[in-house]
């Protein structure tokens, strides 16, 4: 017989079972589509050949020193991420992607076909397509990282529950975009119900909810006045403060303030005292000599305190969930104005929108990345936002040439934005935007294990270390080894076999500098002892092992 305790057991043992047995017997909600029935073939691929870049030269932009390098690859973009996840693993601090909407009427290509609206498929086709991208994505975030994605109403739905999947660990949230501007007529074709004037971004935060305040330039001038003739100009009285009744005591931004009549006014304030003296004692004096300050106290100088919004001075407030920035008719004329042709069926994004997206997301030095790159909205937005706030921060576009829409737009678009053009619409002169550009193809090597095929991929593998290590000007070369310099002291060594060894540290001896050195190996081992003259100057990696890696668990 068993004793009590082993009853005991007995039992919590078989309530465990009962409850695993309810768990599955349980229907789940979620996402469920059929990737099996016709596999992407570019996915397909990579479990014969292995993508790498190469470099087409002749299509190098620069305009001067030590600008950022900017890169745009050609090539599809499932290829392209997966040559960025060995090279940008949790680098990238913000994606930006415009997706096909899976219209039925667009032109959405699924293994080099169109997906109509006739396919019963084209739902889990398009699912699958950018199921595969957005797990490359993922792996690309930084610790603070972004994704915006634009979509509308035909996949946003889908498009939700797929992110709330890949992304459980972070946060997703909604934000709507008014595509359309004011006063149409509102005579759509195919719609009987409304005219659709928005479509939704998506956006996904690494981590931790975060964005940085929106920079506004107030224009809503009949919302305006200037009852005290501040010389600063006409302004709008915002709230600063709660009603006393509502106000907490207790709170650290709970204080009194004193009007210029003398009548006191206690209560809780959006913001602490020291930054309310220091806006009432901003003052100017006005024509007709009154003192005025950046806080309005009413025309009698006695009414609650509020905060003077001035129409023609920009702020940083807490961003909307609905953007009215930019429309597609203005997207389509900015590029029209680039590059004169008609290219209304492409519907860009205006710049002005994906400007305001990248102020939201990143920092002045971050890394920027659109894998659906199209007609290259993102990286000019990125390099004009760059001239307007003193930013460092660099693009790396990834677009297919399906249409030509990488060599005869986004290309063209990238060289006049940056080495300045004449508005074919506006007449106005542009200035040159200071930056540099690389242009990169996507290429294979073959991805048998054999020491054939890995000494195939460590010499097609310069491009890959140059962007990996963000070191691009070559500053010297034997027949078994190559030398790169990027900006500040950051230096790149590449080893294709044995015989660079020697030359190369006799080159690192002559210069003097650190530099973190690719030396090949059949394994992962990358023989110190070689290089102990030099152990000072070197960060000793090897390659292919280190790219074989990651490739293997992508396409496991």
């Amino acid at each position: 017989m068993p004793n009590i305790n082993q009853q005991k057991l007995l039992k919590e043992n078989e309530n465990l079972k009962n409850e695993i047995r309810q768990l599955k017997s349980r229907k789940k909600y979620g996402l469920v589509w059929d990737s099996e029935k016709e596999p992407e073939k570019v996915v397909e691929l990579c479990k014969e050949r292995l993508p790498i870049l190469t470099e087409e030269s002749d299509k190098e932009i620069k305009t001067g020193g030590g600008e950022p390098v900017n890169v745009l690859i050609e090539g599809d973009n499932y290829h392209a991420l997966c040559v960025l996840n060995y090279t940008h693993k949790e680098k990238i601090d913000f994606i930006y992607i415009d997706p096909p909407y899976n219209t039925g009427s667009e032109g959405f290509l699924y293994n080099d076909r169109i997906v109509n609206r006739e396919d019963s498929y084209r739902h889990s086709k398009w699912i699958n397509f950018m199921d595969k991208r957005l797990r490359l994505a993922k792996n690309l975030l930084s610790k603070n990282g972004v994704i915006f994605i634009s979509i509308d109403d035909n996949e946003v739905a889908k498009l939700r529950m797929l992110c709330d999947e890949i992304f459980r660990e972070d946060w997703v949230d909604l934000m709507i975009w008014r595509k359309s501007g004011v006063g149409r007529d509102g005579k759509m074709k195919n719609t009987t119900t409304f005219r659709k004037d928005h479509e939704y971004i998506l956006v996904i935060f690494k981590n931790q909810k975060r964005l940085n305040k929106i920079i506004e330039t107030p224009d809503f001038k009949n919302e305006y006045g200037n009852p005290d003739n501040d010389p600063r100009g006409a302004f709008k009285a915002g709230s600063i403060s709660l009603k006393e009744e509502a106000s907490k005591i207790n709170h650290k931004n709970y204080y009194t303030v004193v009007s210029p009549s003398g009548k006191k006014f206690t209560r809780q304030f959006d913001i602490p005292k020291e930054d309310f003296d220091k806006l009432n004692d901003d003052i100017l004096v006005s024509k007709q000599g009154k003192k005025v300050s950046r806080i309005y106290w009413g025309k009698n100088g006695d009414a609650v305190p509020s905060v003077k919004i001035y129409i023609n001075e920009q702020r940083e407030i807490t961003p909307y969930s609905i953007l009215m920035k930019g429309t597609t008719t203005e997207g389509t004329k900015e590029l029209e104005n680039i590059l004169g042709d008609d290219f209304s069926s492409l519907r860009p994004k205006p710049v002005k929108l994906i400007k305001t997206l990248i102020q939201l997301g990143s920092q002045k030095d971050s890394l920027i990345l659109d894998f659906f790159a199209g007609s290259g909205t993102t990286g000019q937005a990125t390099l004009e936002l760059n001239t307007e706030d003193g930013g460092n921060r660099q693009f790396i576009l990834c677009t297919n040439d399906e249409g030509g829409i990488c060599t005869d737009v986004c290309y063209p678009r990238m060289k006049k934005a940056i080495l300045g053009f004449s508005g074919k619409e506006d007449g106005v002169k542009h200035p040159p935007l200071k930056a540099k550009l690389k242009y990169f193809k996507t290429d294979f090597v073959d991805g048998g294990a054999t020491d054939k095929n890995k000494k195939s991929l460590v010499d097609k593998s310069t491009e890959m270390l140059c962007l990996k290590e963000n070191c691009f000007e070559e500053i010297a070369r034997g027949k078994h080894f190559k030398m790169f310099k990027g900006n500040g002291k950051k230096h790149l060594g590449i080893v294709y076999d044995d015989d660079g060894i020697e030359p190369f540290k006799k080159e690192v001896k002559k210069l003097g500098e650190n530099f973190a050195v690719y030396v090949f190996s059949l394994d992962e081992s990358v023989r110190e002892e070689e290089f102990e003259d030099v152990k000072d100057f070197v960060e000793l990696k090897p390659i292919p092992a280190v790219i074989l890696n990651v490739y293997k668990r992508i396409f496991k």
